[in-house]
């Protein structure tokens, strides 16, 4: 086993990848709120919801991927935190052999069961089932190609190289924004070729992932093989997580399915634009986490469960104030700010957007504890109890909506009333499997998050209540959630120690801007 990384190197290795992403999702953020302007513009309200529904099918069976996922970052960041190149290249090429053989599953599913479902049971109007069709069976091939591209993004994120997330990610919104603009002159289906294209750019994005992990890391220079121990190991592994992924397609893909099948697709399209913000906003937090996740695998791996639970603590306070931040003024101004991006805003947009924001800051907390109890590779129990208490989320949705006929927000309401309690259920299950003490979790993460929770949308809340809608008021919102959420998180929020680690950033920050910075 490999001496545990010096924490401050391991530190500067954080910061930097942080540094990256966020200078990445600042260009990806304006591209990608313009890009999907124009194309829900230009697709119209039921066009768009079509194309997210019928994709998010696809989604539901290929719930094994985000168990593939998990179970490859895992051993391929732990094989790196033990540094065995002979292992890290057999794993490799026995994991290529695994998502290969998922890809043909998820087919052979999507052209029986899958197409089944769409064809008699998804709400699609007169007319658009043939375009529907072509976007069922491009999002197939999609399905497969992210598939066989997991083991490779594992590969760059286990070896910290967020980097190439950045220049790739940054080609990929740009693409996008011309198919955007090609949409608009285009005079065929535009529902059919935006599916065509959205491909298109996805196996580019395969390729650059491929030919960069080649060049740089050995261990991808192999084909796929048969590996039975390994195949057995790691297929029951990710056969616990798959348990964990259905979950997470039930209280998105099938909230989505159940929105279509007791409304119709403009609902769809109204939850698309909710969560393709949510998605926008999370990736700020992510981002961090995404640079801090393999520190906290690699430190476990190397029995250094003292410098684990640093990272655990000040990784989960500091990824719920990011996302905190932007979610104060865009939950407050969430009517004006939909109405300036999209022009036309689809029913339930403010409520559904409001909704799925509280759901992103909810997951910033479970996010470290998923990376730590993978980190230990006992995850059965783990996995049983988590499942058990997200599928309830769909059958309960469901109930409501059929007997009681519910709002469509109230779908929302409930994920987010079963995540806080599965939340607190993971802490019981995890915490102990680390050695870290929950009154120790609770003081350190949680009551700071609640009294910033709580103090910091006092005035931008009273402000934004007394003032009316026109564009000064929006400033004057956004501009007191964002000095209060500073202020509160700076002073109430953090430790001394943290403060300090602040405050030695923005100088760091200024000395390369010439500018004098005083504590």
């Amino acid at each position: 086993m490999s001496m545990p990384e010096n924490n401050s190197l391991a530190n500067k290795r954080i910061a930097k990848n942080t540094v990256l992403l966020y200078m990445r999702m600042l260009l990806l953020l304006a591209i990608s709120l313009y890009t999907s302007r124009i194309v829900l513009n230009t697709l119209g309200v039921t066009d768009y919801g079509i194309y997210n529904v019928v994709g998010g099918v696809i989604t539901i069976l290929g719930f094994v991927t985000g168990s593939l996922g998990g179970a490859t970052s895992r051993y391929i960041t732990t094989a790196l935190g033990k540094g065995d190149k002979h292992a890290l290249l057999k794993l490799f090429s026995s994991i290529l052999f695994i998502h290969y053989f998922a890809g043909a599953i998820i087919f052979v599913l999507s052209e029986t069961v899958g197409l089944w479902f769409v064809l008699t049971q998804l709400n699609i109007p007169n007319g658009r089932m043939p375009a529907a069709m072509w976007v069922y069976q491009l999002s197939i091939l999609a399905a497969i190609v992210n598939m066989i591209s997991i083991p490779y993004n594992a590969v760059i994120i286990a070896h910290e190289k967020m980097s190439a997330f950045a220049y790739i990610s940054l080609l990929d919104a740009t693409l996008k924004l011309l198919i955007a603009f090609l949409l608009q002159i285009s005079p065929t289906d535009k529902l059919i070729l935006y599916s065509v294209l959205i491909l298109l750019v996805q196996l580019l994005d395969r390729l650059l992932y491929y030919f960069y992990c080649q060049k740089h890391f050995e261990e991808t220079r192999t084909k796929a093989k048969y590996n039975k121990e390994l195949f057995r190991e790691i297929s029951a592994y990710a056969g616990w997580t798959i348990t964990g992924e259905l979950s997470v397609v039930g209280y998105t893909q099938g909230l989505n399915v159940l929105l279509n099948i007791f409304f119709n697709p403009a609902v769809n399209a109204a939850r698309g634009i909710a969560v393709q913000i949510q998605g926008i906003c999370s990736q700020f937090s992510t981002n961090f986490e995404m640079a801090l996740n393999p520190q906290i695998t690699k430190n476990y791996a190397q029995g250094n469960l003292e410098r684990m639970h640093h990272l655990i603590i000040h990784g989960s306070k500091f990824s719920y104030y990011i996302f905190f931040f932007i979610l104060l003024p865009l939950t407050l101004e969430a009517p004006f700010v939909l109405k300036i991006w999209l022009g036309e805003v689809p029913p339930y947009s403010v409520i559904f957007l409001r909704l799925t924001l509280v759901i992103g800051i909810l997951f910033t907390l479970k996010n470290f504890i998923i990376v730590a109890v993978h980190a230990t590779g006992t995850i059965k129990r783990f996995q049983i109890i988590e499942t058990s208490m997200l599928l309830s989320i769909v059958p309960i949705a469901y109930i409501g909506l059929k007997y009681f006929h519910f709002a469509p927000e109230s779908v929302f309401i409930v994920h987010i009333a079963v995540e806080i309690v599965t939340q607190l259920v993971r802490l019981m299950i995890v915490l102990p499997m680390i050695g870290m003490s929950m009154l120790v979790y609770m003081k350190k993460v949680v009551l700071p998050l609640v009294v910033v929770t709580i103090i910091a949308p006092v005035l931008p809340t009273v402000l934004y209540m007394y003032l009316g809608n026109a564009v000064v008021n929006f400033f004057v919102v956004c501009l007191a959630a964002v000095v209060s959420s500073c202020l509160t998180i700076y002073y109430i929020g953090c430790t001394g120690q943290e403060r300090s680690f602040i405050n030695a950033q923005l100088a760091s920050v200024a000395s390369k801007f010439n500018i004098s910075f005083k504590k």
